[in-house]
């Protein structure tokens, strides 16, 4: 492993937890925290002899921290735990790093450099895509914004969870190539979840037809990942609809500000709403396919 590093983690959701399990297993001491505190104390009894300490508050997990992680909801969440009045940044010391792995908008990744600029804080904006497969395994990869230090300062505790690590450009970078990440899935698992139907649609044995077009330029993650779970009506995994919907609504306004057109990703929220509306916003995105009737199919 690379040195041994002091190193908290914020938010122990389904990725979080994964990514903390990782980065404690390297071999660095690890401090968590989470909103409810009944999470952590559940992640700290699911993975004994793995946490250092369970922080009372963000501030207080970043004491004595060399790099402090954040994995939480959105942007509101994020300023809070970071620039609040118990935030990060009221107890992190000078030359410590920051790495955020929340998707959220690119204001915000900027917003918080330039706070950590000024208190000479390394800081990275990471979002990341893998899925929680690739959570768990330690396979993700992470699309990151920040200077050139930042990065090498951040590297050796990433490469505990993830993959691939690629540096995209200056603060908020990384969650523009997010959102173009998002864009892309979108219109990925809505153009699939056609093709299950059609295919359904037509008595073709499902799995012939998964052979045959799978292994040619219609492959992808999704195919490979949901076909067969689509076709099953199998949507209690990976990633939801609700926060799919957040992350369009990211992409959707960084393009308003751009003056760019994203009338296909528009088109995929509003379908992803109609999940919503039937309730099904906490499924997985290949649900989207519940919006299309069945036709002649028993």
């Amino acid at each position: 492993m690379s040195e041994r590093r002091k190193v908290s983690f914020i938010g122990l959701g389904v990725m979080g937890g994964a990514i903390a399990r990782h980065i404690a297993l390297a071999g660095h001491e690890l401090t968590i925290y989470n909103r409810s505190p009944e999470r952590a104390r559940k992640w700290s009894d699911d993975n004994p002899g793995l946490v250092h300490r369970i922080a009372a508050n963000p501030a207080h997990a970043a004491q004595d921290a060399e790099v402090v992680i954040t994995c939480v909801g959105n942007d509101d969440d994020l300023s809070e735990v970071v620039l609040g009045p118990n935030g990060v940044f009221r107890m992190l010391k000078k030359g410590a790093t920051f790495i955020d792995h929340t998707t959220v908008s690119a204001r915000i990744a900027r917003q918080i450099s330039v706070e950590a600029r000024d208190l000479r804080i390394h800081c990275v904006d990471a979002p990341m895509t893998g899925s929680q497969i690739g959570a768990e395994q330690g396979t993700l990869t992470l699309m990151c914004g920040g200077r050139d230090e930042a990065i090498e300062a951040a590297r050796p505790v990433m490469e505990a969870y993830s993959a691939r690590i690629v540096h995209v450009g200056k603060a908020g970078s990384g969650q523009i190539a997010k959102m173009a990440n998002q864009i892309c899935i979108a219109g990925n698992v809505a153009a699939l979840a056609e093709a299950v139907r059609f295919a359904q649609a037509s008595h073709l044995d499902m799995d012939k037809v998964y052979e045959a077009i799978s292994g040619g330029a219609a492959q992808s993650w999704q195919m490979d990942n949901r076909w067969q779970t689509m076709n099953a009506d199998q949507f209690d995994f990976g990633f939801a609809i609700d926060w799919m919907r957040k992350d369009l609504g990211l992409s959707l306004d960084e393009g308003r500000g751009l003056g760019v057109s994203l009338p296909v990703a528009a088109l995929i929220d509003q379908f992803f709403a109609d999940i919503q509306a039937q309730g099904g916003g906490r499924l997985d995105t290949s649900a989207i396919i519940k919006r299309l009737p069945k036709k002649g199919i028993s």
